[in-house]
């Protein structure tokens, strides 16, 4: 069996392939609860075949941001630019926006700090670090990512407001926002504030590759240019709109998450686990020799996400509805 070190589960979540190698006598099909993925995902017409035997209309494009900015709660949908994952649009931005200092408030997704690393220098902020006021770029996630760390809207608005009066950047990846929406800065023109939303997480479609970036309406044509005339797929283009368009599919969605949240929060309690933060996407778990765990977890065929500077936790992904009783079972071996 390899070690977890030698696997890729410390970086980020998915990587079932190389759990699979490690772990070759594990059940199949394994139960992947390393990414905070919506586990029932919408479910609406996909681009038909002629329009994936031509390029993505432009107006289409152009359909797909107005939605998703009504969505968001952005008037303007000019603000709004399609990208092929949030992913993608924050390895870009150090090299639109960098140059000076950046922070990253601590702890942070690990693909900020690689967008960045290469770039210029940085350094990991808490929220009351004087730093974190007056470095040139401020990147934060809220809820965020791994441990659901969350920031009031009232209080991110005062920061970032402040921080563009002083030609500071702020940015903001709402990745997880869709089950939090009080929390979400997307409508607020404030003109260095860049916020980022994924589409594929609460829309349980991470496969789609579908994230927006929703900047001053300056900064968003500028990046739209960047991208190119089809920065998203066909596919991307009618499931996007399809689903933002579905407003009581996401309000009905919000409730069964927040309700799953609470059925496996209960579940860990009984396996002896606590569960210490997180959102209704996925939980933030106190785990005592973690590491251990989580390899065990493997021999069932569940996958988890281990971390390597904190071998005391491990976050866990919501399961579906038939795989509940499986996730209970492994939890209690």
């Amino acid at each position: 069996m390899a070690s977890i070190s030698a696997l890729g589960a410390f970086r980020h979540g998915g990587r079932l392939r190389e759990a699979t190698a490690a772990h070759p006598h594990a059940p199949c099909p394994w139960l992947d609860l390393s990414t905070g993925i919506n586990p029932h995902p919408w479910s609406g017409p996909r681009a038909c075949d002629d329009d994936l035997r031509r390029l993505p209309d432009p107006q289409g494009l152009a359909e797909l941001e107005a939605v998703a900015a009504r969505a968001f709660g952005v008037n303007d949908s000019g603000r709004v630019a399609a990208v092929s994952g949030a992913e993608a649009a924050l390895r870009l931005l150090p090299g639109l926006i960098g140059g000076g200092a950046v922070a990253l408030l601590d702890p942070i997704y690990g693909g900020h700090a690689e967008a960045w690393a290469s770039w210029t220098p940085n350094r990991l902020v808490s929220l009351d670090d004087p730093r974190t006021l007056h470095a040139d770029v401020l990147v934060l996630v809220n809820p965020n990512n791994p441990d659901g760390r969350r920031i009031d809207r009232e209080i991110l608005a005062a920061l970032a407001a402040e921080r563009s009066d002083q030609g500071r950047w702020t940015v903001v990846d709402e990745s997880f926002a869709e089950v939090a929406p009080a929390l979400s800065v997307a409508d607020l023109e404030i003109d260095r504030l860049i916020t980022l939303r994924s589409f594929g997480k609460f829309y349980g479609l991470p496969g789609v590759r579908l994230g927006f970036l929703i900047g001053n309406k300056i900064f968003s044509r500028e990046f739209r240019l960047l991208l190119g005339d089809w920065p998203v797929s066909a596919d991307a283009i009618a499931l996007g709109q399809g689903a933002y368009a579905d407003e009581v599919w996401r309000k009905t969605t919000r409730i069964w998450l927040s309700e799953q949240a609470a059925k496996v929060d209960a579940a860990l309690a009984q396996a002896g686990f606590t569960t210490v933060g997180g959102c209704d996407l996925f939980r933030w778990v106190e785990v005592p020799d973690a590491h251990t765990v989580f390899n065990r977890l493997c021999e069932q065929g569940v996958l988890t996400r281990p971390f390597a500077d904190r071998p005391d936790r491990l976050r866990f992904g919501l399961p579906s509805i038939k795989d509940f009783n499986r996730f209970q079972k492994a939890l209690q071996a």
